[in-house]
């Protein structure tokens, strides 16, 4: 996968559209690009970064099912954090916030309980890399007086974001998802702490995909369930597109060509897209 791949949009499939695409807003400080009765897509300043989908009646997914762990939105800057945290504070509630070693990290979920990770990375040169050349993390706990020391001010997200980083919540990652996501996309391993979690990334970034174990899920993702509904890998050329699909389809996945690319799922049904 060339190192200048990146995350696109994302898609969750909502029950109550005005009640998400304010928290979205209002919140995380993301720009309602369009909206009608049925969907909205929102970003901020550049590309759209998340669509909704409104399914009033899709029910909750269960909790053995494979699905979203966090969308995880990347800031240009520390201090856009730091507003981003008076936002949360103010309107919301903050379920968490680390430091990452390679980022800083705000944690939270939507009204619907898909997790929502807000985060802006530190200097590449300043990050870790162990001993085997892998970049180093870690979860530590971050000092929040000091984030709010540097906020610029600013009541929503400034331009230059992009989707930074997908969170999954997965059934088996020494086997499918591995062979899925490094065999067939091309993602290289940044990180791994055994069967437990696996960070993947194109380039030398510290993580495009994150998927874990860790609550224990042992079944597909379904289609009919709220939350996630898929996410989306941008690749810089056709030729990159190219490459992928052929891989993907000697693996036997079931590849569908799109006007905009290729839609597929990944072996716990989680639907992806790639698009130029």
């Amino acid at each position: 996968m060339p190192a200048s791949a990146h995350v696109g949009r994302v898609g969750l499939a909502v029950n109550d559209l005005d009640a998400m695409v304010q928290f979205y807003a209002d919140v995380v400080g993301l720009h309602v690009r369009s909206r009608d009765d049925d969907s909205a897509t929102l970003g901020a300043g550049g590309d759209p970064l998340l669509v909704l989908r409104a399914d009033p009646d899709a029910p909750e997914r269960g909790r053995e099912e494979a699905g979203l762990f966090h969308t995880a939105f990347r800031l240009p800057a520390r201090a856009a954090l730091g507003d981003a945290l008076n936002r949360v504070q103010d309107r919301w509630q903050l379920s968490g916030a680390s430091n990452h070693l390679v980022s800083e990290a705000l944690y939270l979920s939507d009204p619907e309980g898909n997790g929502v990770e807000i985060y802006w990375d530190r200097p590449r040169e300043e990050w870790p890399v162990t001993d085997e050349g892998r970049v180093g993390m870690d979860t530590l706990p971050l000092e929040l007086d000091g984030l709010r020391a540097v906020a610029a001010g600013d009541d929503a997200v400034p331009p230059g974001p992009d989707g930074g980083h997908v969170h999954l919540g997965g059934t088996n990652l020494g086997g499918g998802a591995r062979e899925f996501y490094v065999d067939g996309l091309g993602l290289g391993v940044r990180q791994a702490f055994g069967d437990a979690a696996l960070f993947v990334a194109a380039g030398e970034y510290h993580h495009h995909v994150g998927l874990n174990t860790w609550n224990g899920r042992s079944g597909p993702a379904s289609a009919d369930s709220r939350g996630l509904d898929w996410f989306e890998l941008v690749v810089p050329d056709e030729a990159a597109l190219d490459t992928v699909r052929s891989r993907l389809i000697d693996q036997g996945a079931a590849v569908e060509s799109t006007d905009g690319g290729l839609a597929l799922s990944d072996a716990d049904g989680i639907g992806l897209r790639l698009r130029r």
